[in-house]
């Protein structure tokens, strides 16, 4: 790792305070937008009790939840400082707990699909608080305009953004914190909230205090969705700088709550209709008139920035999922210089038509409340399970660990309960869409390893003397001067058959010198090691690259590198051993070859082999080509086809007859 990444890592800085608060709590920190509005209802008549249990609910939930669980607990669940659930998934994978993978690419994929939901809730809460001065004005244009230009500036990469974002945040908390303060100044008498028992009181009272009873918790969740991003973004910041920032943020907030539910008690009996109109928002009606035009402006920008928390986490998300063979390569840019900052087009563009989607689809803020919540609440259960894997591997001793996981099973688990309610309200969308994600992981994942299961290897030494051979036979025409294979082998003694088949049958490749790479992806972020092994002298070596799950694997550059260090430390002459260019100096050709597999019609498949390989080979077609996927030129790249053959038919009996 590098020690620029290492200290971002255990440095604390204004700096990173600063950035941390404009990439890391966007998403959380917009949730005042939202959630009172949604506790209350527009036509529920505003009951004190309500009011209070609500609030008690929020504070608790920021405490256990986001406080607790993952700014206290999970951060510390880092791999070499990155967050994230398949950041969490690499470090329990060593326990060798096979179905581990499971809630791995569930919760990743709830997060992903929580991703196309986030910006266009954010970004409509905070556009609708126009309607307060212009009731009849169309807001979706508005917003969809907004997500545009937010998903356009992505590919310059969240340093430029960081910046201009992380004053507006700034301002957004203390804007936060002062008109809390204002209104709880007049009735201080809120702070009773944090007695838990308002909130244990709301969720068993009768109908007549909370019409939704125990199911209020659905829209309780809406204040910890963040949390799951602030874990996934923690490699951008470093986690001193998220702690340490929380505070304030979780200060500001608390005060927000509080200060809504103060005013909303001096106006117990009536309903949010009444008060505003049919876009009556608690967090606007709290505000005075002069200042709510500025409010709604701040408060825009916020949640623009709220969902660049959940872009640039599903860039890091999408990327980890390809190194653990999870998702099909596709193309990445890294647009700064910073490691952990990248972009992903195809990413970019397919979250951005989502949105577009959610906008037309429910039209309303109020309505996209209904989608919110249930797909990050299986996220959080899914990292749960993970972290109960990672304390077991740190050996937590089980009081501890049995209290600690049990308390957060059932808290979540009330959660999901409660939100499963909002399934055919909008739910739906949010799990169609984690549905299809899980698919292609799960697809993608079990191909590999049915083609891993049905590579056949073979021992380099039986190759020796006859590749020795072949590299100094005048009579075949030469291939080229050097000629690399891309191997999947991970001893360094074995090589697949086909590599074998491909040099010595498919069409004999007479090269000077053979070289084989193979790429070891590791379970930690930041590594790039190479190690050299001579197999044939001046005539066959080996290279193994050890890279971490989130370098780019750009082989070519990689692979000139080597050679250049290997030509200086006089292991390798890779000058061209044609007469005329030698003596002139002239470095030798390369040729890499890759193959590209196809199911052979001679594969006797299972059903549901069937199935994964057919889907398998429709979804590769979208996916990056091997040569861009290992950063090869393609000038110097030849890819040979061959049949891939699973299950090969019993032996077939003939009898010739004359």
């Amino acid at each position: 790792m590098s020690s620029q990444h290492h200290g971002l890592h255990s440095k604390l800085s204004l700096g990173g305070l600063l950035i941390s608060l404009g990439i890391i709590y966007g998403d959380i920190g917009t949730s005042p937008l939202y959630v009172m509005k949604a506790i209350l209802g527009l036509d529920f008549a505003i009951n004190k009790d309500l009011v209070l249990g609500g609030i008690s609910l929020v504070f608790w939930t920021l405490t256990l939840q986001t406080t607790l669980k993952y700014v206290l607990i999970t951060l510390s669940a880092d791999n070499n400082g990155e967050g994230g659930i398949f950041a969490l998934y690499a470090l329990v994978k060593r326990t060798k707990i096979k179905w581990l993978i499971i809630p791995a690419i569930i919760g990743g994929s709830a997060l992903l699909a929580d991703g196309i939901i986030t910006p266009p809730i954010s970004v409509s809460s905070a556009v609708e608080g126009i309607q307060t001065f212009y009731p009849d004005i169309n807001t979706i244009p508005i917003v969809i305009s907004i997500l545009v230009i937010l998903f356009t500036i992505q590919q310059f990469g969240t340093k430029l953004v960081g910046k201009f974002f992380a004053p507006i945040m700034l301002l957004w908390f203390l804007m936060l914190g002062i008109l809390g303060l204002i209104q709880i100044v007049g009735n201080p008498e809120v702070f009773k909230a944090i007695n838990p028992y308002y909130a244990y009181k709301i969720l068993v009272a009768e109908k007549g205090i909370n019409p939704d009873g125990f199911f209020i918790l659905g829209f309780v969740f809406l204040c910890t969705t963040g949390a799951e991003a602030l874990y996934s973004d923690m490699g951008h910041c470093g986690r001193k700088n998220i702690r340490i920032s929380w505070l304030f943020v979780k200060t500001t907030l608390i005060l927000n709550y509080f200060g809504q539910a103060a005013f909303l008690i001096k106006h117990e009996g009536e309903t949010l209709r009444s008060l505003g109109g049919a876009s009556a928002n608690p967090f606007y009606l709290s505000m005075a008139s002069w200042f709510q035009p500025i409010g709604i402006v701040i408060a825009t920008m916020a949640a623009v920035i709220a969902s660049q928390a959940l872009i640039s986490g599903s860039f890091t998300l999408i990327n980890e999922a390809m190194r653990l063979n999870f998702w099909p390569k596709v193309k990445i840019k890294y647009p700064t210089e910073l490691k952990g900052q990248l972009y992903i087009p195809s990413i970019n563009w397919l979250l951005l038509l989502g949105c577009i989607w959610i906008v037309y689809h429910f039209e309303k803020s109020s309505n996209m409340e209904h989608a919110y919540g249930l797909a990050i609440i299986l996220c959080m259960i899914m990292t749960t399970i993970l972290l109960n894997f990672y304390l077991i591997m740190k050996r937590v001793q089980w009081y501890i660990l049995l209290p600690l996981i049990g308390t957060y099973i059932i808290i979540e688990s009330s959660f999901f309960v409660a939100n499963i309610t909002k399934f055919a309200d909008g739910g739906y969308v949010t799990l169609i869409i984690a549905i299809i994600l899980i698919s292609i992981m799960s697809t993608w994942y079990m191909a590999k390893q049915i083609s891993k299961n049905y590579t056949r290897f073979v021992k380099i030494e039986n190759y020796k003397k006859v590749l020795a051979e072949l590299s100094v036979d005048l009579s075949i025409p030469k291939y080229a001067t050097h000629l690399v294979y891309m191997t999947n082998a991970s001893r360094t003694d074995e090589i697949e058959e086909k590599v074998m088949y491909s040099i010595l049958q498919k069409r004999p490749k007479r090269a000077d010198i053979y070289w084989f790479v193979h790429v070891n992806i590791l379970n930690e972020p930041y590594r790039t090691e190479y190690k050299v092994t001579e197999i044939i002298k001046d005539d066959l070596f080996r290279i193994d690259f050890n890279l971490g799950f989130r370098e780019p694997t750009k082989i070519n550059l990689m692979f000139k590198e080597v050679l250049k260090d290997m030509v200086k430390n006089g292991e390798v002459d890779v000058t061209s051993r044609y007469e005329s260019l030698n003596k002139n100096n002239i470095l030798g050709d390369f040729k890499f070859m890759l193959s590209e597999k196809f199911l052979s019609n001679d594969s006797d498949l299972l059903w549901h082999e069937k199935v994964i390989m057919n889907t398998y080979f429709v979804i590769k077609k979208f996916s990056l080509s091997e040569e861009n996927g290992f950063g090869l030129d393609s000038s110097s790249v030849k890819i040979e086809k061959f049949p891939m053959v699973l299950h090969p038919p019993e032996k077939i009996c003939l009898t010739r007859i004359d």
